[in-house]
């Protein structure tokens, strides 16, 4: 027996759908299946409602888009579990199945990893594969965040798959961001904010910022300015070993944003630090995933 929990965005029909087929599928099959009671009282499924936590899990089942799939990694907290993400919606970077391969994509992860066969299908002759390859697990790296108190305030502790950043609260004015990196003072920006991504992050936020699309097979850190009022407005990209501190410098409040979510106001002498996570977001494939094809798709970028 397996334990399998399901994320499943909380607004689309279709997710509720496939909530309900996974688990009737899993559960005639002996597995333990669950969901967190907001989505399970969002989406009318309060008999799967559990408070167990993520971590648990033997395997994630995230049905929605890439929002999903990043509730999905927060909710791990870096634990070891791997993600099936199964596309509702439009075209996402993170997540690899169609709807209708949804049930062979899991039957196959729950078996573990090993050849799909000469066809790459798995349990019924539904295609869970672009390429036939194996069955795999692929790593993205994470980025752990630290808001330092001042005065006696504790630590706060976040952890990131795409990125953090450091903003303006106030409309109409910039503020001042001072960085270290590896606790060496390096510039104090003028911007509208600072973005500081992995590579998974470098087609989000950084991306609409002008900074570098990096393969997510790589481990750096991106740091990239936002408007910023400088001559000096080029990323940087940090090997995966050195670590960068941002410190507000003025007296204009910022705000701390990881994965698009606000979590903390910060105000002047307030420090965030930034480094690479030893843990890592677990990402099932099925066969070599080609995020060149990702990225010329959502462009819509010719071969010629």
């Amino acid at each position: 027996m397996s334990r399998v929990l399901i994320v499943a965005h909380r607004q689309r029909a279709e997710a509720a759908a496939l909530a309900r087929q996974a688990s009737t599928w899993l559960t005639a099959r002996g597995h333990h299946v669950w969901m967190l009671p907001d989505d399970a009282s969002a989406l009318d499924m309060a008999d799967l409602a559990s408070d167990e936590a993520a971590s648990t899990a033997d395997l994630v089942v995230s049905l929605g888009g890439d929002g999903t799939m990043l509730r999905s990694v927060q909710l791990l907290g870096g634990a070891a579990v791997p993600i099936v993400g199964v596309n509702v919606g439009l075209l996402g970077y993170l997540t690899e199945v169609e709807p209708p391969a949804m049930l062979p994509a899991i039957e196959r992860s729950l078996q573990g990893q090993g050849p799909l066969g000469d066809d790459g299908a798995a349990g019924d002759d539904t295609d869970v594969s672009n390429d036939g390859d194996e069955w795999h697990v692929e790593e993205r790296m994470l980025l752990d965040v630290t808001v330092h108190g001042r005065d006696g305030r504790p630590e706060q502790h976040f952890q990131a798959l795409n990125e953090g950043v450091v903003e303006k609260l106030e409309p109409g004015h910039t503020v001042r961001l001072l960085v270290r990196i590896d606790g060496v003072a390096f510039t104090s920006y003028a911007a509208d904010g600072l973005i500081v991504a992995t590579p998974t992050g470098s087609t989000a936020y950084s991306l609409s910022a002008r900074g570098p699309v990096v393969s997510p097979r790589h481990r750096a850190l991106l740091l990239t300015p936002v408007s910023p009022h400088m001559l000096f407005d080029r990323s940087l990209v940090l090997d995966p070993e050195e670590w960068v501190e941002v410190e507000v410098a003025g007296h204009r409040p910022v705000v701390l944003s990881v994965d698009g979510q606000q979590t903390v106001t910060l105000t002047e002498g307030d420090v965030v630090s930034f480094a690479a996570s030893s843990a890592t977001a677990q990402f099932v494939r099925f066969g070599r995933h080609r995020f060149h094809r990702i990225l010329k798709s959502k462009f819509g970028l010719a071969d010629r």
